[in-house]
């Protein structure tokens, strides 16, 4: 029998999503493709937004879990590293560079999720080289095919 979310106090804290790096102030909404990030003495680049899936559903004992992040647009994203070092708990992150800083995450969330057809924005994510290379195929092929793509195994695991 799974547990209530109430009986697993970790999921309170930073790092319940599965996160590794957890900052405050820095939102979906300003957060960009291409920007670049000192922390401690490692180097990033925001690479690609985070997709929920039916892992979220597991550990917070809640079905639809992965479904209500990804309704939120808050899902996060995924740093690459660019210099390797060490980070240590209360190193700031400093913003370096901004490559192409009107890609937010959640512009890119928007067009995936809510304009899933916009052919101007599927074609200008396909061909956005900082993001990564899978998040651009998908764009190029939802732009060829005209068709958003059943989201529900990914969501509800294989029950989907």
């Amino acid at each position: 029998m799974k547990k209530p979310r109430g009986d697993r106090p970790f999921l309170t804290n930073p790092g319940a999503f599965g996160e590794n790096i957890a900052t405050s102030g820095l939102t979906e909404n300003e957060a960009a493709i291409g920007d670049v990030f000192r922390l401690g003495n490692v180097v990033v680049e925001i690479s690609q937004g985070r997709q929920p899936c039916w892992k979220l559903n597991e550990r917070f004992s809640q079905k639809t879990m992965a479904r209500k992040v990804k309704e939120t647009g808050r899902t996060g994203w995924y740093y690459r590293v660019l210099e390797a070092g060490t980070v240590s708990p209360g190193d700031r992150l400093s913003l370096l560079e901004r490559h192409s800083p009107d890609w937010t995450i959640a512009r890119i969330w928007r067009t995936f999720y809510v304009n899933t057809l916009d052919r101007s924005e599927l074609a200008a994510i396909a061909a956005l080289t900082c993001l990564v290379s899978g998040w651009r195929s998908h764009a190029a092929r939802r732009l060829e095919s005209g068709e958003v793509e059943d989201w529900s195994k990914r969501l509800q695991g294989g029950e989907g």
